[in-house]
C-alpha cells in the first residue's frame, strides 16, 4: 500500500531554485537535509523535492490543485516573471488547467475544480 510520495525536480543552481520554489509555493522549505537539496510537504505525505543536479528534459507536468487558477497565474506572472500560460477546459473534464515551466525547464502546472461541490475532498477552498 502506498502511504506517501515524493516528486523531484532538478535545478542547476540550488539557491536560485529554492528561492523560485519558495515564491511558487508561498513558503520556505519544510526540510533541508543537506546542501543542494530542499523539500516541501505540499499536503500530508506528498513532498516536492528540489535538487541541484543534472537537468532532466521532457518531464512533467507536475500539477498542483489550487482554488483560483486565474489569480495564481497573475501572481506568478508578476512575481516570477513567467510567461502567461493558457488556461484550458473541456466540458467533460471537472477541472480547468494550465502548464508552465520553471527557469530550468521543469514542466509544472495548476488545476482548479470547476464545480467546487464536485470535489471528493473539502479543503476549505
Amino acid at each position: 500500500m502506498i502511504f506517501e510520495m515524493t516528486v523531484q525536480v532538478r535545478v542547476s543552481d540550488i539557491k536560485a531554485g529554492q528561492k523560485w520554489y519558495e515564491i511558487l509555493l508561498n513558503k520556505k522549505p519544510d526540510f533541508v537535509p543537506h546542501d543542494g537539496f530542499a523539500e516541501w510537504e505540499l499536503i500530508p505525505g506528498c513532498w516536492l523535492q528540489v535538487a541541484e543536479g543534472t537537468l532532466t528534459e521532457g518531464n512533467g507536468p507536475f500539477r498542483l490543485g489550487i482554488a483560483d487558477i486565474e489569480s495564481e497565474r497573475e501572481r506568478l506572472v508578476n512575481e516570477l516573471k513567467i510567461d502567461r500560460f493558457e488556461i484550458h477546459s473541456r466540458p467533460e473534464v471537472p477541472v480547468k488547467w494550465g502548464t508552465f515551466s520553471d527557469p530550468w525547464g521543469n514542466r509544472l502546472g495548476f488545476f482548479e475544480y470547476v464545480n467546487k461541490a464536485g470535489r471528493e475532498h473539502d479543503f476549505n477552498l
